[in-house]
């Protein structure tokens, strides 16, 4: 059986930032040096990363084995987001034995893309992972090709499909699909016996 959760993490930090920002300044005013010190470590960045849905989702579901696996590569896909949410489905009766299956939302300053993570915990301790990207580019995918695929060998899968690999990253493939006006974009990752350093 398996059941699934939608999590939230709220952006406020563009508020929250220019409070900290004006009351840091009036601080730093106020406090000798020792307390100006302290600024920076209880100030945080302006670009601060928001909070990874899918890492908190998993750990709450009980996943463990495969979760340093499935924060990682989730923390990369959310690079430069300003907010995500996810749906898990994992099986409840054995959450850290069984595969766990996500869909990220990812939401940047202007766009939105969908990230789809599976991991696989194995029997020596280790994930097999899969991930998809999935994103809209405003124009068409020859133009896509030759901005961000220079070099990658392109192999025509269908008449409007053409798969990107590069021979440095065999675990990885861009496809573009044309839908004029617009390019969809999706970026695989599969992984086999994964697992993180700690």
């Amino acid at each position: 059986m398996s059941i699934s959760i939608a999590m939230r993490s709220p952006c406020f930090m563009g508020k929250l930032n220019s409070l900290i920002a004006h009351s840091s300044a009036l601080m730093g005013l106020l406090l000798p040096a020792g307390g100006a010190l302290a600024q920076a470590v209880l100030t945080p960045h302006v670009n601060a990363a928001p909070p990874n849905a899918l890492a908190l989702a998993a750990a709450a579901a009980g996943v463990q084995q495969c979760l340093p696996e499935l924060s990682a590569l989730s923390a990369l896909g959310m690079q430069g987001t300003v907010n995500n949410d996810v749906l898990l489905d994992w099986d409840r009766t054995r959450a850290n034995a069984a595969v766990a299956f996500s869909l990220i939302g990812l939401q940047y300053a202007n766009v939105t893309a969908a990230m789809s993570v599976t991991a696989v915990p194995e029997a020596d301790g280790a994930c097999t992972l899969s991930a998809e990207r999935i994103s809209v580019a405003p124009f068409a995918c020859p133009g896509v090709a030759q901005q961000e695929l220079t070099g990658y060998q392109a192999t025509q899968l269908l008449e409007h499909m053409t798969v990107y690999t590069d021979a440095k990253d065999p675990g990885s493939s861009v496809s573009l699909i044309d839908a004029p006006p617009v390019c969809l974009v999706i970026r695989r990752y599969v992984k086999f016996m994964a697992k993180v350093k700690h």
